[in-house]
């Protein structure tokens, strides 16, 4: 199974831009999609950005189209997610996953129940 280690996350002010990374390891990274969630204190997880396991297939998150980029480097084993033009609602704690190896999802799935393996989370605060 695949490890997920996340950083990058910090506090910045509202309009900045941040990139957090995602480390997998313990398994073939290629042979995973991956994908970035994040919440915010006291609501439900919410759906951010997803790649495919070449990188050829992303979907984003209404709340972060335009703004947020996902990418993958899998010579790296890395995932990221470059943040751009940050907003007081982007604070939470943001968590790298990934569905079980060669798990086929729908492009457009932003649930989270398919989703097998988390990382520990790394927390964004956007101050106004």
């Amino acid at each position: 199974q695949v490890r997920l280690v996340e950083s990058g996350g910090g506090l910045v002010q509202a309009g900045d831009s941040l990139r957090l990374s995602c480390v997998a390891s313990g398994d073939t990274f290629s042979a995973y999609a991956m994908a970035w969630f994040r919440q915010a204190p006291g609501k439900e997880r919410e759906f951010v950005a997803s790649i495919s396991r070449i990188g050829d297939s992303i979907y984003y998150g209404y709340s972060v189209k335009g703004r947020f980029t996902i990418s993958r480097d899998n010579a790296k084993n890395t995932v990221y997610l470059q943040m751009i033009s940050l907003k007081p609602e982007d604070t939470a704690v943001y968590y790298c996953t990934a569905p079980r190896a060669y798990s086929s999802l729908p492009y457009n799935y932003s649930g989270s129940r398919l989703y097998a393996y988390w990382g520990q989370g790394t927390q964004v605060i956007v101050s106004s």
